[in-house]
């Protein structure tokens, strides 16, 4: 970071200004879900583009295998400021969906199959760069909450989809034009916002700080839950009418702004007590150089803790004499064990780096392709407007997100639970969903759209700190990319071949008929590239071509993913057995921590 920057804000309240930038960070996981609002106008896309299935479930691998160049945005973040990788995905958000509304709202020309899938590539991309930002920068601004962190981040950004879903229907009747000018430009603007209070702070310096800490969290999760309810009651209250859709809107902004409350009160609590924090101004800024520059996991604090026998609770011994050559050479060659700061290429030496990352892959790619493919998914099923599965699977997977995050840290501390427990059992819950949505029953797709997006935000969260706590957070950055990595993959096996393949085999077999969703752009009519007719026609965005129409389009899809999921569940119980000794570790060691904190206090 700047270092005249940091200067001048440290000055004006360290503490304040640390959770200042957790809230921007929250704006930004907010406006960052673009990339699963794909359902929302890939009907209009389809239509205007004049592709089959297949075709579409590809532009939509595209938009992911822009998350593959996330690894870019890995090794940038050890580099490079926040603020920079902040600009960089926002100036990137800014052509890739800037194109996509430009053919969309028909103010151009439809540009060939290729430049749309590189546009996509480039919108997908943009939010690797905007969630790495700010994980990485509020992970080590607050390691010691890694679950509570990753909850509310990843919970924000599943409700992201929800919000700009429910803003577009509130003010602009789901017009698919006006959702992506929204994608375009609000992004850019709350990430300039962000650039000025991101940044790297030091963590909390002793255990008074980390209760204080865990209480703001617990304020921001309720704010967090009331604001997911009020966005379900909105969507479940079916129809609104111009003057309530409007006050909605204003009341939502309030809500995204009541964050604010925690800054706000330790910023007034600091102007009153003439403390900046529980440490000297200098001191915090010397802090926060070291931190960027040492790793946040080592063999003397709590997160360092090995596999086995290895493993000692150790306090802080004064410094041994510097080691004799060969030893200083024994030292660098020898592999950094589970618990300590890996490079990526030491992490993908080991086993349970591809355990989780395999796992990651039966349950997200199923996910992702859900997602993508809920437009169709919807029309096969016989609803005309999709948004509300869209949203119910945003703010569903929010509540995932969130409650996962602080209950595997709450299980973690009092019983030392391992963290891939709950990703096993989300496993469990995602194949309940898939066989709820393959039978094809009334009402089906709406409890498959919970379930899906429960299941994906667990999965999600408990992830993100899982890898931290395996391989550390010194190189974290590009290993979280690399596990995000699994989004890209997943949707071209699950979404663009799987599904794609299946569902314009039975469309092939059926009649010829109308694919409708809603659309309310200028009226125009042309001959697609397949020589369809596609238009607007009473309000409605019309399709003429092959569409398959029933439960059983997508039924084999349904049952091949809960296959793959009843895998990942194997392979999550056996990461979960081979690190259990990690977390019981991991448990004992914050324990004895406190304990002599307390005997200290005494």
């Amino acid at each position: 970071m700047g270092g005249n920057f940091q200067s001048s804000t440290c000055e004006g309240g360290v503490i304040s200004n640390k959770w200042l930038g957790f809230v921007s960070a929250i704006w930004v996981q907010a406006i960052a879900g673009n990339n699963y609002t794909f359902a929302n106008y890939s009907v209009a896309l389809k239509a205007i583009l004049g592709l089959n299935q297949l075709q579409l479930n590809n532009l939509s691998v595209a938009k992911d295998v822009g998350k593959a160049f996330g690894l870019v945005a890995g090794f940038a973040s050890d580099s490079l400021p926040a603020w920079l990788i902040l600009l960089i995905g926002s100036l990137e958000g800014l052509l890739g969906y800037g194109a996509q509304w430009l053919v969309v709202s028909q103010r151009i020309r439809p540009l060939p199959y290729w430049q749309m899938c590189v546009f996509l590539c480039m919108g997908g991309n943009s939010t690797t760069w905007m969630n790495t930002a700010v994980l990485v920068t509020c992970m080590r601004n607050f390691p010691k909450n890694r679950g509570p962190v990753v909850g509310i981040l990843k919970g924000y950004i599943g409700l992201s989809t929800a919000i700009f879903t429910d803003v577009c229907s509130a003010l602009f009747a789901s017009n698919p034009s006006s959702f992506l000018l929204m994608l375009t430009l609000v992004p850019g603007i709350v990430c300039v916002a962000a650039m000025v209070f991101m940044q790297p702070v030091p963590p909390a310096p002793d255990e008074r700080a980390e209760t204080e800490e865990s209480n703001n969290f617990s304020v921001l999760n309720i704010l967090a839950i009331v604001s997911a309810v009020y966005l379900l009651a909105f969507d479940m209250s079916g129809e609104h009418g111009v003057v309530l859709s409007r006050v909605f809107a204003g009341f939502l902004l309030l809500l995204l702004a009541a964050p604010l409350v925690v800054p706000a009160k330790l910023s007034l609590q600091e102007r009153f007590s003439g403390d900046a924090g529980s440490n000297p101004r200098t001191s915090f800024w010397k802090s926060s150089e070291k931190q960027v520059k040492e790793p946040l996991l080592n063999n003397t604090e709590e997160d360092a803790v090995g596999v086995g026998d290895s493993l000692t609770v150790v306090t802080e011994p004064p410094p041994p004499p510097p080691p004799p050559l060969a030893e200083s050479m024994r030292q660098i060659a020898r592999k950094p064990r589970i618990g300590e700061d890996h490079t990526i290429l030491e992490a993908m030496q080991k086993f349970d780096f591809w355990l989780l990352f395999v796992a990651f892959l039966c349950g997200v790619g199923t996910g992702m392709a859900v997602i993508n493919n809920m437009g169709q998914i919807g029309l096969a099923m016989g609803y005309v407007d999709v948004s509300v599965f869209v949203s119910l699977i945003s703010i569903w997977g929010f509540f995932g997100r969130i409650g996962a995050g602080s209950i595997s840290e709450h299980f973690l501390r009092k019983a030392g639970v391992p963290r891939p427990v709950w990703m096993a059992a989300s496993q469990v819950v995602m194949i309940a969903g898939y066989l709820t949505m393959a039978a094809g029953m009334q009402g089906s797709l709406y409890i498959g759209s919970i379930v899906v997006g429960i299941c994906y935000g667990v999965r999600l969260s408990v992830s993100v700190p899982t890898a931290s706590e395996l391989f550390g957070l010194k190189y974290y950055g590009l290993i979280y990319n690399f596990l995000i990595l699994n989004l890209p993959i997943g949707s071209f096996l699950f979404s663009g071949l799987l599904a794609g393949i299946l569902y314009d085999m039975l469309a092939a077999k059926g009649q010829k008929v109308d694919a409708i969703a809603p659309l309310t752009s200028t009226g125009w009519s042309y001959a697609n590239s397949n020589g369809l007719l596609a238009g607007r026609h009473n309000n409605l965005y019309v399709e003429s071509g092959k569409t398959c129409v029933g439960a059983h389009c997508y039924r084999l899809v349904f049952l091949v993913m809960a296959g793959v999921c009843l895998l990942g569940f194997g392979l999550d119980l056996l990461l979960t057995f081979r690190m259990k000794k990690l977390y019981l570790n991991l448990c004992k060691s914050r324990k004895a921590k406190e304990s002599q904190h307390i005997r200290e206090k005494l």
